[in-house]
C-alpha cells in the first residue's frame, strides 16, 4: 500500500529489480590481472599491425623487385593524361612494339580525338593491307585498312608467334596497363631496368637478365635505346622519353575512359557540395522541432 500511495518509490523498485547490476564488469579484478589482459590486448593488436605491414610491403609468392613509384603527370586526381605523350607513345608502339607485340581490342578509330585527328586516323588506317572477304567469287582478299578496323596482329597465329620468339609467346598490349601489379611503374621498369646479371648468377642462351621481370629472366631483348627512332615534335628521343611515351600510350589504352571518368568525378563532386549543404539544411530545419523538445513527467497530486 506504501508503494501505491509513492508511485516514484514504486518505480525505483521496480527498475532496480529488473536491471540488476552487471557481473561482466573488471571492477572486481585484481591489479596483476587487469595488468596481464592490458598486456594480452596490446600484444594482439601489435601482432596484427606487425602482420598487416608485412603484407602489405613484401609479396610472399616470390623475391622480385618491386618497381618504384614514378611521378606521372596523369596519376592525380584532377589530372589527365597528357596526350602528346600518348601521341608519341603511339609512334614508338608502331614503329618498335608492333613488331612482336598485338593489341587486338583498339581499332584506329579509337585514335581520333585523342591523338590523332580523323584525317590522320585515316591515312595511318591506309597503310595496312587488311585480308577480307569473301568476295563476289568466294576468294579472300586483301584491302586497305578503314578505321573501323583493328590494329593488325603481328603474327598469323599463336604458333607463329612462339617460332619466332623462342617458344615465348609476346602477350598482347590492349590492357598490359591493367593487368600487372604497379601499371604503369611497372612497364617503365621493364623497359628501362635492364642490367648485367650480379656475380654468381647465370642465364640461359636466349635469355635476359631483369630484377623486376619475376624469376629476373625475360625472353624479351631490350627493345628501345637513344635515338632508336625520331620523334615527329621533335622531342629528343632518349631512352627514359621512349618509355614514358609508350607507357602512357598503354595506359590510354588500358583506360580510354581515364578523363571521362575524373571530369565526372570533379562535376560529382561539385553537384553533392551543394545537394549535401541543401540536405543539411533541411534536415536542421525538419527535425529541429523533435530534437529540442523536452519530455518531462509529472507524477499526479
Amino acid at each position: 500500500m506504501a508503494a501505491l500511495r509513492n508511485p516514484t518509490k514504486f518505480l525505483r523498485i521496480s527498475t532496480a529489480v529488473l536491471s540488476p547490476k552487471s557481473n561482466l564488469s573488471t571492477a572486481r579484478l585484481s591489479r596483476s590481472k587487469k595488468l596481464a589482459l592490458g598486456a594480452l590486448g596490446a600484444a594482439t593488436a601489435g601482432a596484427a599491425g606487425l602482420a598487416t605491414a608485412l603484407t602489405i610491403a613484401v609479396s610472399a609468392d616470390d623475391a622480385t623487385l618491386h618497381p618504384p613509384k614514378f611521378p606521372w603527370s596523369h596519376r592525380g586526381m584532377f589530372q589527365s593524361l597528357d596526350h602528346s605523350s600518348v601521341r608519341r607513345g603511339y609512334q614508338v608502339y608502331k614503329d618498335v612494339c608492333s613488331a612482336c607485340h598485338s593489341m587486338n581490342f583498339l581499332a584506329f578509330r579509337n585514335l581520333i580525338g585523342v591523338s590523332h585527328t580523323e584525317a590522320e586516323a585515316k591515312t595511318i588506317a591506309e597503310e595496312y593491307m587488311i585480308k577480307d572477304g569473301p568476295d563476289d567469287t568466294g576468294e579472300m582478299f586483301e584491302r586497305p585498312g578503314k578505321l573501323s578496323d583493328y590494329f593488325p596482329n603481328p603474327y598469323k597465329n599463336e604458333e607463329e608467334a612462339r617460332a619466332a620468339n623462342s617458344g615465348a609467346l609476346p602477350p598482347d598490349l590492349s590492357y598490359i596497363a591493367l593487368a600487372r601489379h604497379g601499371s604503369e611503374d611497372y612497364l617503365y621498369a621493364i623497359l628501362t631496368g635492364y642490367c648485367d646479371p650480379p656475380a654468381g648468377v647465370e642465364v640461359r642462351e636466349g635469355l635476359y637478365y631483369h630484377p623486376y621481370f619475376p624469376g629476373q629472366a625475360i625472353a624479351m631483348a631490350p627493345a628501345l635505346y637513344n635515338e632508336i627512332i625520331e620523334y615527329e615534335d621533335g622531342t629528343p628521343a632518349t631512352l627514359s622519353q621512349l618509355a614514358k611515351d609508350v607507357c602512357t600510350f598503354l595506359r590510354w589504352a588500358a583506360e580510354p575512359e581515364h578523363d571521362t571518368r575524373k571530369l565526372m568525378g570533379i562535376k560529382m563532386l561539385m553537384i553533392m557540395s551543394v545537394l549535401i549543404g541543401g540536405a543539411f539544411y533541411m534536415k536542421k530545419s525538419r527535425w529541429s522541432v523533435l530534437k529540442t523538445r523536452k519530455i518531462a513527467y509529472k507524477p499526479p497530486a
